[in-house]
């Protein structure tokens, strides 16, 4: 899929502005400029009190940057409701005035592009648009709308979806790939995201990024484009890794990988995949391009029945968090570098505290510890098999007594109803863990065990990473355990799966700098 549609240019880099006054926009406009914005979508109907000649006057006349205005009537999703006279009117004006771009709706377009190709002025371009509404259409009827739009012989067409599955994203890339003439398409909400994302892979006239303090969903930021995904050097030959979750906002991998490949010159991408189904997603997916993966909530266990090999760790875990398409065969191969990284992190913050055992079987400060493991799932069975590797006697606690039981039996440990947890009062120099999602943001408020039983465990780690200290941790500290945060296992893992990205070494002081910096 990747070989496919190399842009002639650079993707533009667009921000939709969308205030009720005009004043808010030309502030606006500079704003986005400063932000990264390479031209602004200023959204006519979103004005209050629109007064056309006064209003276009101020937002074009002194423009820090090109403009492409948009005036979209209910029909099509936008607020315009009055006469469609009025309206092309005052599109007409805009383009007098000295718009950029001028978006006129594929409904319109058909009937008045003459008209509308006549009236245009020296450098102003028109950009012919449809919104396709509902169940996202086939490739061959979203093929049939493009062939309609660039019938118009407009300079740009523009295609809106709202997928409802990640899958429905390659037809968008697909027609990227093949079209005739610049072509802007997307997919709306936040399974959309890497449609904005990886848009300059496939040729896209322009991908949208929303202004700092006013989130679109679906939209990355402008200067997540510009820092974080380094739009400009994405091209056709960029190889693409993503992590696999649902849901995916909470993720700071991007923020971490993608400084890295550009620091280490490798040409790759590291994007948020929503997905809703890994049977659906992995047979659409399934180009070279598509390199590897990281396996967030929910996906860490099932994902093992869609790799065609498995790593012996990740095998007897039962649970990956790493997939890597191998290049030779294209074959999908599992690893779990979750449970080195959470194992290691404790292990650290309890030797730099001098605390060791008496137990020579085990070089681990864990060997012969109580080990009171929150949560069962892919996160928990890396910790615990860890924990067994090192000695620990584990209690272990979930919401589904079943899995924590299987999780036991697996491990050579003990199960307990989940509602215990609350009361439970570990051996001295205990160390829990906690491997649920209690405490993520944004529901940062919750911890899964009373304040009060904290003053016996001698450390405490959380798996969350968002916050980077979470309540839980807060709480153990003020109680004087030794805390380790889930950035520190984060970064571990992290620096595991760059390894199995890359086939190279990781550098590992430039991601703790990363880390240190934006965590």
């Amino acid at each position: 899929m990747g070989s496919l549609g190399i842009a002639s240019k650079s993707t533009l880099v667009c921000a939709p502005l969308m205030s009720q006054t005009v004043e808010q926009i030309a502030t606006d406009m500079y704003r986005a400029k400063v932000q990264g914005a390479d031209l602004v979508e200023v959204r006519l109907d979103y004005i209050k009190n629109f007064k056309p000649h006064q209003d276009l006057e101020t937002i074009l006349k002194k423009k820090p940057l090109p403009v492409l205005i948009v005036y979209r009537p209910k029909w099509e999703g936008g607020q315009y409701e009055g006469d469609e006279h009025s309206r092309l009117q005052t599109l007409n004006l805009a383009k007098e005035l000295g718009a950029d771009y001028i978006d006129f709706e594929l409904k319109v377009a058909s009937n008045h592009m003459e008209e509308l190709k006549m009236n245009c002025h020296s450098g102003c371009k028109v950009i012919v648009s449809c919104y396709v509404n509902g169940m996202t259409p086939s490739e061959e009827y979203l093929s049939y709308l493009v062939a309609n739009m660039q019938a118009t012989r407009a300079d740009i067409i523009k295609l809106v979806i709202n997928a409802t599955n990640i899958t429905e994203i390659t037809r968008i890339f697909h027609l990227l790939s093949h079209c005739q003439v610049p072509l802007i398409a997307y997919s709306v909400g936040e399974r959309g995201l890497i449609s904005q994302i990886l848009c300059p892979k496939y040729g896209g006239f322009l991908v949208y990024g929303s202004m700092e303090g006013n989130s679109i969903p679906g939209l990355p930021t402008l200067a997540s484009l510009r820092q974080a995904y380094k739009v400009d050097n994405i091209d056709a030959d960029t190889t693409v890794f993503g992590l696999i979750s649902k849901p995916v906002g909470h993720s700071k991998g991007p923020l971490l990988h993608n400084p890295t490949f550009t620091h280490v010159k490798y040409n790759a991408v590291y994007v948020p995949m929503f997905v809703d189904d890994l049977k659906d997603f992995f047979s659409a997916y399934s180009s070279p391009d598509f390199a590897g993966f990281s396996v967030g909530i929910p996906y860490k266990e099932a994902v093992i029945g869609f790799c065609d090999e498995v790593h012996p760790l990740a095998k007897e875990i039962g649970a990956a968090n790493t997939i890597i398409r191998r290049p030779s065969d294209g074959k999908l191969v599992g690893y779990n570098t979750d449970c080195e990284a959470s194992i290691t992190a404790i292990e650290d913050a309890l030797k730099q505290r001098g605390c060791t055992n008496g137990e020579a079987t085990f070089n681990s400060p864990l060997a012969g510890k109580q080990f009171v493991l929150a949560g069962a799932g892919g996160a928990g069975r890396a910790l615990a098999f860890g924990a067994k590797s090192r000695g620990a006697q584990l209690v272990i606690f979930d919401i589904d007594f079943d899995r924590a039981n299987s999780l036991a039996c697996a491990v050579s440990g003990e199960a307990r109803p989940f509602e215990e947890l609350v009361n439970f009062h570990p051996e001295k120099g205990a160390v829990l863990s906690n491997a649920t999602p209690l405490g993520m943001h944004p529901n940062t408020d919750r911890i899964p065990v009373a304040e009060a039983t904290l003053q016996d465990y001698q450390l405490v780690f959380d798996s969350v990473y968002t916050p980077r200290k979470t309540r839980l941790l807060k709480e153990a500290e003020a109680a004087g355990a030794i805390i380790v945060s889930g950035v520190e296992m984060f970064l571990r893992q992290a620096i595991g799966q760059f390894n199995l990205f890359t086939g190279r070494e990781a550098p590992e002081e430039f991601m703790r700098e990363i880390i240190l910096a934006k965590f």
